[in-house]
């Protein structure tokens, strides 16, 4: 690396051996990060031992507390190590590593402070997506557009990147238990373009969804899109800070 922002990957992950290896191999051969950081939450096959081997750093929950739960440790992780920059991306191969540096460099010449990832704009893509996502997907970023004044297009993405500075605003606490699950992500994006301080712009990316109809995602149907709903609501009315 020779840019002066230090770069963590950050990798939720449960239960993804014989994906996150090949993720985080893809990550490091970029050159794009200082460090990937794999979380582990709480996964009962080999996905602690397939990541350290491939080069990540390890955190594993002792307990199964949910996506939101593992990026927030990645999140403080970042903080508490010195690194200016997080880029988040899935740990099941959902995400295109080559196009970090696209992301990153948005970043790094001062465009924005925080990066969303877009398969909806032109360069972006879904291979393999399901019709039940593609509409779901499209219906969620409708729905974060109308709440929060701001055109977004692909706000379930879990492609991001910002500065780490970003949680130095009060408004933000992710400390917040109800944020363990799917829910700290939009709750991030939505408090990230309601900042007067943090430029928020979305950058085409690839979403790639493998294998049969029953790996698409660990997402129930209905429970799991209320999750990421609700921040929305809560957020826009003032009931939760």
């Amino acid at each position: 690396m020779t840019d002066h922002f230090r770069t963590v990957c950050i990798l939720p992950a449960y239960n993804e051996s014989g994906k996150i290896g090949r993720v985080v191999r893809k990550v490091t051969d970029t050159g794009e990060v200082d460090e990937t950081v794999v979380v582990d939450d709480c996964s009962t096959d080999s996905t602690h031992d397939e990541a350290r081997a491939a080069g990540a750093t390890v955190l594993r929950h002792e307990r199964n507390s949910g996506v939101g739960a593992g990026i927030r440790t990645g999140l403080f992780y970042g903080r508490t190590h010195g690194f200016d920059i997080a880029v988040i991306l899935s740990g099941d191969d959902q995400h295109e590593p080559k196009e970090l540096k696209s992301v990153l460099d948005i970043l790094r010449e001062d465009r924005a402070d925080f990066v969303q990832g877009s398969r909806r704009l032109k360069g972006g893509k879904t291979v393999n997506g399901p019709l039940f996502r593609e509409i779901s997907t499209r219906l969620f970023s409708l729905v974060f557009t109308i709440m929060c004044g701001k055109r977004i297009t692909d706000g379930t993405n879990g492609f991001r990147a910002f500065f780490l500075t970003l949680l130095d605003d009060p408004r933000i606490n992710l400390e917040q238990e109800w944020l363990n699950t799917y829910e700290l992500e939009p709750y991030l994006l939505y408090r990230a373009v309601q900042s007067m301080n943090c430029r928020v712009v979305e950058s085409p990316v690839t979403v790639y969804y493998h294998g049969d109809s029953r790996q698409y995602t660990k997402m129930k149907p209905f429970r799991d899109w209320w999750r990421l709903a609700r921040p929305l609501f809560l957020l826009r009315f003032g009931i939760k800070g």
